[in-house]
């Protein structure tokens, strides 16, 4: 036991390094979000993750936008425990019949102005799941849907990017029609 506690400890951790972030992109995007918000709501947008149904693929990279490389709260964006206090509601994977009703339920509480981001292909369409006795279907089968986010599961970035596209598009008086950040290939 001594003997692989000392080599342990002359050997260090066998983990690789994290690949280096472009902390310069990310801080300008994150401000270009925070700034829109500011302009578009009068302060910080607030965010509320709702899980209808997925494999939390989805739900791993928006945690990952609290973590310390993204850490969104220094820019202003935050997430909230309560729909209640949101202005966008993240919903990850297809509606499934258990969650019809909560993720009804979510949306009515949330107060307007409010914007709902379906993240990730089975928030889009079902994805993987479409068909099942299960899922119902895509979260604009249950609730109106501002913003398609692709991916299987999207990163933290196209998620960004996804929320600068919403507040760029979206104006007090425009009508419900979805968006999506799929860019076409040239």
């Amino acid at each position: 036991m001594r003997r692989l506690l000392l080599k342990n400890l002359v050997q260090g951790p066998l983990t690789e390094a994290a690949p280096a972030p472009d902390d310069a992109a990310i801080a300008e995007l994150a401000s270009h979000v925070n700034q829109r918000a500011r302009r578009r709501l009068g302060r910080t947008l607030a965010i509320r993750e709702v899980d209808a149904g997925s494999c939390n693929g989805c739900e791993l990279e928006i945690h990952a936008l609290a973590n310390v490389l993204y850490d969104l709260e220094r820019f202003g964006l935050r997430f909230v425990a309560s729909p209640r206090h949101a202005d966008v509601l993240l919903v990850t994977g297809p509606v499934t019949r258990n969650m019809r009703e909560a993720l009804d339920r979510t949306y009515r509480a949330t107060p307007d102005p409010k914007w709902v981001v379906a993240v990730g292909d089975c928030a889009r369409n079902g994805g993987i799941f479409a068909g099942s006795d299960a899922c119902l279907a895509g979260v604009s089968a249950v609730v109106p849907v501002d913003l398609h986010i692709p991916g299987c599961p999207p990163s933290p970035i196209e998620m960004l990017q996804g929320l600068l596209a919403l507040l760029d598009s979206v104006s007090a008086d425009a009508t419900r029609a979805p968006i999506s950040t799929r860019r076409e290939k040239p």
